[in-house]
């Protein structure tokens, strides 16, 4: 599916011109889960699948693709059936993946990241290069965000308008590629506040990477729920900032 369109614009610079501009696709999609759990997101409409399971993995709405009895997609709406016997507490719980939210307590409700993963450097600087290769849209609309989980030999990247549906979308992918997540690493570009290193630890991935900032938030929920958090990767350099045993330099 093509995730732009195309619209007239007037391009000003020295002297102005009429062109034609490419521009990412964005629709209001919504998840209904058990017919209870309702939540709408303005996300670019591909991957839809990928998304509703990385999105319910990353809430602890399931635990894995053993607890998916159905998804279907009706136009702008996904509709996913959960087999939780604890799913009407935990969609309590549930903060939007578009969103921030009440992650002081949502962490309470994390376990803390077990795994004896690591990666080095140049792997490292290498999947960055790698993710902006892989980012087809943003390169050609300058208007989206791009995710990539790493495992062994796979690099599973997504695209979307939101980076934290980018990141959705890739967990899902790896739930259908059967990913190890304890052994696999996300690279990817945006900032990385406290709802997005609470979705990669509650998924059990170790490390997250990006060429973009920390904020003080997600710098509390890495150290806490013991996530590696690497920033501004960029050229031959990035910033290691918490739980660095993980990184081989």
């Amino acid at each position: 599916m093509t995730m732009y369109e195309t619209v007239p614009a007037i391009k000003v610079r020295a002297n102005s011109e009429s062109v034609m501009e490419k521009v990412v696709k964005d629709e209001e999609i919504e998840l209904i889960a058990n017919k209870t759990l309702k939540r709408k997101f303005s996300i670019s409409p591909d991957s839809l699948k990928e998304f509703a399971l990385g999105y319910l993995l990353g809430e602890g709405l399931i635990r894995s693709l053993d607890n998916v009895k159905d998804i279907k997609i009706e136009e702008k709406t996904i509709y996913a059936q959960v087999d939780m016997e604890d799913f009407d507490i935990i969609q309590e719980l549930v903060v939007g993946s578009d969103c921030f939210g009440g992650w002081r307590q949502k962490i309470e409700f994390v376990n803390k990241v077990e795994s004896d993963f690591t990666v080095d450097k140049q792997t490292i600087l290498d999947s960055a290069q790698k993710l902006r290769d892989s980012a087809h849209t943003w390169q050609e609309t300058g208007g989206a965000h791009v995710a990539a989980l790493v495992y062994k030999d796979k690099f599973l990247s997504r695209e979307d308008v939101s980076r934290h549906v980018a990141v959705d979308k890739v967990i899902g992918a790896g739930l259908i590629e059967k990913v190890d997540f304890k052994n696999s690493y996300i690279v990817y570009s945006g900032r990385m506040p406290a709802d997005m290193l609470i979705k990669i630890a509650r998924v059990g991935i170790p490390v997250i990477t990006s060429n973009a900032a920390p904020t003080t938030s997600g710098y509390a929920v890495a150290q806490e729920a013991g996530v590696t958090m690497v920033g501004f990767v960029r050229g031959d350099r990035f910033n290691i900032y918490t739980h660095p045993q993980r990184i081989i330099l």
